[in-house]
C-alpha cells in the first residue's frame, strides 16, 4: 500500500522551506485538533504559569486561562497575546494556509501572511475548561521520556 502524502497536512514543503523556526520555548505545544486550533502557552512572567488557548474552526470563537482554568487577564472583549502567539506558531508549524483552511476562514487568504492577518476579532470569547487541551500536552510530555530503544514501542505503531 503505497501513502499519498499530497492531501496530507504533513505536506507543506514549499511553506517550510520559508517558514520560521518554531519557538518552543514559548509555545511548547501547538495541534490542529477537534476543530480547533489549540495548544500551550509559556508565561511571559512566571516560569511556572503556562496558558491554554483555543480558537475554534469556522466561529473562530477563542479563549485563554491558565492550566488550572483562571482566566487570562488580556481577555477583554478580543484575543489576548498568547492566542496571537498560538497563532503564529501554528503558522510556523503548519502553514499560512493551512491554517487558514483549517480555521475555515472565509474570503481571499492569499492575502493572510502572518497571524496579524488572520480575521480573529470575529469570534467571541467561549469560556472552557483547559482540562483537555493541557492533558493532551502532559500525554505528548510523556514521549519525551522515553528511553531510545531499537525495540518497537508498541504507543508509537501509528506512527508507521
Amino acid at each position: 500500500m503505497m501513502l499519498n502524502i499530497s492531501s496530507s497536512s504533513f505536506d507543506n514543503r514549499n511553506e517550510l522551506l520559508t517558514a520560521t523556526q518554531r519557538s518552543v520555548k514559548t509555545v511548547p505545544f501547538v495541534e490542529l485538533f477537534n476543530g480547533r486550533l489549540q495548544g500551550v502557552i509559556s508565561s511571559g512572567s512566571n516560569l511556572d504559569r503556562v496558558y491554554v488557548s483555543f480558537f475554534e474552526a469556522g466561529t473562530l470563537n477563542y479563549y485563554c486561562s491558565t492550566n488550572n482554568n483562571r482566566p487570562c487577564g488580556g481577555l477583554r472583549g478580543y484575543p489576548c497575546k498568547h492566542l496571537y502567539q498560538l497563532l503564529e506558531e501554528a503558522t510556523y508549524t503548519y502553514g499560512v494556509k493551512e491554517v487558514a483552511k483549517y480555521l475555515k476562514i472565509s474570503g481571499d487568504i492569499s492575502q493572510i501572511n502572518n497571524a496579524y492577518d488572520f480575521p480573529i476579532n470575529s469570534g467571541i470569547i467561549k469560556k472552557e475548561s483547559a482540562s483537555n487541551v493541557f492533558s493532551r500536552f502532559l500525554n505528548y510530555l510523556h514521549y519525551l521520556e522515553i528511553k531510545s530503544s531499537s525495540q518497537p514501542i508498541p504507543e508509537m505503531n501509528w506512527f508507521v
